[in-house]
């Protein structure tokens, strides 16, 4: 019997860490920064979370965060369009192709989260993640890339 739990323990722990690698919470702050500068995705993740939160004081309107990942060629214009289209739209082009995935813009002591497919990801595809909120995205943006496994 105590060898049988034994056993399911170790499994349960053995298995623990394959469940968190396909998530992972960024904070992004007052300070125009995100925690983390860089993300891998294991291939053997389905679909892939990012919970973001915003550790600031400032409201939406004013110092506003979101996550927003694309391919690193279209990170620049995909900003440049978010502009124009206004917090109502998280300063993003509605329905914009070029746009992986992306959460909504919070403020100081919010938080949201967006799960996306990896196998829109490709294996030897740039990518860059970053926050569309208007002056934001050349400071605060990292890199995404999918791995064998989470290393």
């Amino acid at each position: 019997m105590i060898r049988n739990l034994l056993v399911a323990g170790c499994l349960l722990f053995a298995t623990s860490p394959a469940l968190a690698a396909c998530t992972i919470d960024i904070d992004g702050n007052d300070a125009m920064q995100f925690d983390t500068k860089s993300i891998e995705v294991p291939k053997s993740c389905e679909t892939f979370t990012i919970n973001l939160s915003h550790s600031g004081k400032l409201g939406r309107s004013v110092m506003g965060h979101n996550w927003v990942l694309a391919r690193t060629r279209d990170v620049r214009n995909i900003a440049n369009d978010g502009m124009a289209a206004g917090l109502e739209h998280n300063y993003l082009k509605p329905d914009d192709d070029r746009v992986i995935a992306h959460t909504s813009v919070i403020g100081g002591g919010e938080k949201t989260s967006v799960t996306f497919a990896v196998s829109q990801l490709d294996a030897d595809g740039d990518y860059t993640f970053f926050c569309s909120f208007p002056g934001h995205w050349s400071v605060m943006r990292g890199t995404l890339k999918l791995v064998q496994t989470a290393e």
